[in-house]
């Protein structure tokens, strides 16, 4: 099997993809723009063959990379990223060189807000009415409706770019005068609610084979204004957010992914459904869910490729949760006492890289506990101001 994972060294944690592949026996190809002397020791042991472009934006060059890389290796079995930046032209590559997985159409159901709403609606699933607008006659149609405050946002896009959250009518006249003419989304505001998540791995049959639910401190929204950032992996799950979950995961039909869905829960028990990610939360979430169940989700992943996984494995979880602090910030207590107090249960301790630290934060801790009330206590403490 050649599976050809693209930009196999960013996030570097994702190197652990090509080594399980390897040892599951996979001839495993990279290709991307970082010079071959500057990945990691393990990716060059992991990668049979590493082609370097100029430029991963650049499609066509890439593409010609990918020829060469089939060229030598005969076809190729996979292609995968398992990064959100390049869901697009991973299925493009596929299009194109008739590789099994996401192919573009696949994804427009993942990629359009307005498309993911009539599919959750279509399952049964809870959600807030939306408004999708091509005009300014569409806006000012939808404001007849909507009460502040709400949510404007890219119907085409990921994450908080470009979203405004608009209370007032100053708020809907700004957004008016800075349109740049895009399709837009717009949906009320959810107040007093939690934001968390329904997040796992598909198997190759479209079942699911892990899955799990963390909550945050606060709304993204409100990370990119600067807040602290943190969220824990939850050690059980409501049955009520799981069946939503797998009703999901079986409306968009994926196999052989990783998936993060996000809610919010009510303060009366209740969910409503926002979207509907292909490919696993951000960063280091999957090291996050490996430390959480004391198992090895890369290894799992690579025996769902390679069809060697024989069972659905059962997985015990303790709570974990991943606390980010900001640089330029002071806190009450210093990295020297988060140590002395977590001690043994800190599982993970580093700098994230620039292009996370506007939403996640300058640095994170993984610290593991037993109960909820542990994990909000360190959260808490971790992240106390002066």
């Amino acid at each position: 099997m050649n599976f050809l994972i693209t930009s196999p060294n960013f996030p570097s944690n994702l190197q652990y993809f090509a080594l399980r592949l390897k040892e599951e026996g996979v001839n495993v190809l990279g290709i991307g723009d970082t010079p071959y002397e500057e990945l990691s020791d393990n990716l060059k042991y992991a990668l049979t063959e590493y082609y370097k472009v100029e430029n991963m934006e650049n499609l066509e060059e890439v593409k010609r990379g990918v020829a060469f890389l089939i060229f030598k290796h005969g076809p190729i079995d996979r292609i995968e990223s398992n990064t959100e930046h390049w869901l697009v032209n991973d299925a493009e590559l596929r299009e194109q060189f008739n590789v099994p997985g996401v192919r573009p159409n696949d994804l427009t159901k993942t990629m359009y807000k307005s498309r993911m709403k009539s599919i959750f609606k279509k399952a049964g699933l809870p959600v807030v009415e939306g408004y999708l607008v091509k005009s300014e006659k569409d806006f000012k149609k939808a404001l007849k409706t909507l009460k502040y405050p709400f949510i404007a946002k890219p119907d085409h896009g990921v994450g908080t770019s470009a979203t405004y959250k608009i209370e007032n009518k100053k708020d809907a006249d700004f957004f008016l005068e800075n349109w740049d003419g895009v399709n837009y989304f717009l949906e009320p505001f959810v107040d007093n609610a939690e934001l968390c998540t329904y997040d796992g791995l598909i198997g190759a049959d479209g079942e699911v084979v892990y899955e799990t639910s963390f909550y945050y401190n606060t709304t993204t929204l409100e990370h990119t204004n600067g807040a602290d950032y943190s969220y824990v992996v939850e050690s059980k799950m409501d049955p009520k957010l799981q069946k939503y979950g797998r009703d999901i995961v079986k409306a968009f039909g994926m196999k052989e992914r990783f998936f993060h869905i996000e809610f919010f829960r009510k303060k009366n028990g209740e969910y409503v459904v926002i979207e509907y990610n292909n490919r696993s939360a951000g960063g280091h979430s999957i090291d996050l869910y490996n430390y959480a169940i004391s198992d090895d989700l890369y290894k799992v992943y690579a025996q769902i490729v390679t069809g060697k996984l024989e069972e659905k494995p059962v997985f015990k979880s303790k709570y974990a949760s991943s606390v980010s602090r900001r640089d330029g910030v002071e806190y009450v207590h210093s990295n020297e006492e988060i140590h002395a107090k977590y001690g043994e249960d800190i599982k993970m301790s580093m700098r994230l890289p620039k292009v996370f630290s506007e939403i996640m934060g300058d640095e994170v801790f993984v610290i593991l506990s037993d109960t909820k009330k542990e994990a909000d206590e360190l959260v808490a403490f971790i992240h106390k101001r002066r």
